[in-house]
């Protein structure tokens, strides 16, 4: 399956600021959310806006530095399951692309991975891992 396009995420400095602002444009961002350290609302169309403070970035990517030319917003595919991802990784890096950060499970409950496209810009593949029963 052709991972599907599902969220555009950014990283921000100051949560409480950043929401005021898109509170502003008309985002639908729920009260009390400037204290988390990651927002997400869904669009009506169905894409995802999330928005992320350095440090919980930090916590999965530690060299993580958004003053030394690391992105600070990436695009999300939502991938068929976790071998999806491996997979496409496997192939994107294969064919010349760099991978930032090799699939893992992620401790939120995916398999994430994290490439760039050829002009550098963060691309993010993930699908959700199975429950332990």
């Amino acid at each position: 399956m052709t991972p599907q396009f599902d969220l555009v995420g950014a990283v921000v400095t100051d949560m409480a600021r950043t929401l005021d602002f898109y509170r502003r444009l008309g985002l639908p961002i729920p009260p009390g959310a400037e204290t988390e350290g990651h927002v997400e609302v869904t669009l009506p169309n169905g894409v995802r806006l999330a928005w992320d403070t350095v440090e919980v970035i930090r916590s999965f990517h530690p060299e993580f530095d958004p003053a030394g030319g690391n992105n600070r917003m990436s695009l999300a595919f939502r991938c068929a399951d976790p071998a999806e991802v491996d997979r496409w990784y496997a192939e994107l890096t294969g064919a010349g692309h760099h991978g930032e950060m090799p699939p893992w499970d992620a401790f939120w409950g995916q398999r994430y991975a994290v490439l760039h496209d050829p002009d550098g810009n963060g691309v993010d593949l993930f699908a959700p891992l199975p429950t332990a029963e």
